[in-house]
């Protein structure tokens, strides 16, 4: 009898990931109206729980609260609340973004949800493709992923975000606060924000395979790039500066979740120091 490994490959996904990916920008569009706000846009993520991709809690005209779960085992969107289910909008029907989009809003609209959505995020006239089966595959991959990087952040000191998935950028990750700060331009105005060290999987795109990162923000080029990180990661510099990963490394290792633990424990070790005051 064999064993699933803890990371399959995700290869010759690539539709279903791109229809999956805009359409947790729709589903986001909702708690990015309507979730109380929280540091650093955490409202707008989805979570990975054990039935799907999970928005935060929203409030209802009626005073009571509901959320999205992108279910993908059913295969759909579907509001919940505290006493009940129900599907609001299918996966499977390969929609453009536009008609997913608002078809999610119209029916969100006939159960007394109204907001100021960001409809931008989710306006492609392109026709999607989605495959069940790698949708699923996707799924176990990242809920694994999930449980490793909560496993890393449980033993950080200091300050720590959420493991959340974000829509915007379809990678699941969190970060780890320094005590250092810094300035830097939000919006046009000058504003002062904490040192981080991030822990990400990305899923990759047509141009890059799935990979796990991460970066210090300040990098300290002169300090870090000198330093030897485990056998398969490397220092990043093109296009954004850290470290990262690659999948394929791990896929069918049966040693992949000690790996990953180790290759984010070093990262900590070397970057950490850089971002204390």
């Amino acid at each position: 009898m064999t064993s699933t490994p803890l990371l399959q490959e995700l290869t010759g996904w690539g539709p279903t990931r791109d229809t999956l990916h805009l359409y947790c920008q729709a589903v986001g569009a909702v708690p990015r109206a309507l979730a109380p706000s929280r540091p650093n846009w955490w409202h707008i993520s989805l979570k990975v729980q054990a039935n799907g991709l999970v928005t935060d809690q929203m409030p209802r005209p009626n005073g009571s609260s509901f959320w999205l779960r992108m279910d993908l085992d059913r295969h759909a969107v579907l509001f919940e609340t505290d006493a009940s289910s129900s599907v609001l909008v299918s996966l499977t029907e390969t929609q453009t973004g536009i008609e997913f989009g608002s078809q999610l809003l119209r029916q969100l609209s006939d159960l007394g949800i109204e907001g100021d959505f960001s409809r931008g995020r989710f306006e492609n006239s392109d026709r999607r493709q989605y495959d069940a089966a790698h949708a699923e595959r996707f799924f176990n991959v990242v809920s694994r992923i999930d449980a490793i990087l909560k496993k890393h952040r449980t033993r950080l000191g200091g300050s720590v975000g959420p493991v959340q998935l974000w829509p915007h950028g379809f990678d699941l990750a969190f970060e780890w606060f320094g005590s250092r700060t810094e300035t830097s331009m939000e919006n046009g105005e000058l504003k002062e924000f904490p040192s981080q060290l991030n822990l990400g999987f990305s899923p990759g795109s047509d141009q890059m395979e799935p990979y796990f990162y991460s970066n210090p923000w300040p990098f300290e080029a002169d300090t870090l790039l000198r330093q030897k990180l485990p056998a398969g990661a490397s220092w990043h510099t093109d296009g954004w500066q850290g470290t990262i990963f690659p999948y394929a490394e791990l896929v069918n290792d049966p040693a992949a979740e000690t790996r990953l633990l180790d290759y984010a424990q070093t990262v900590f070790e070397i970057c950490s120091p850089t971002l204390i005051s």
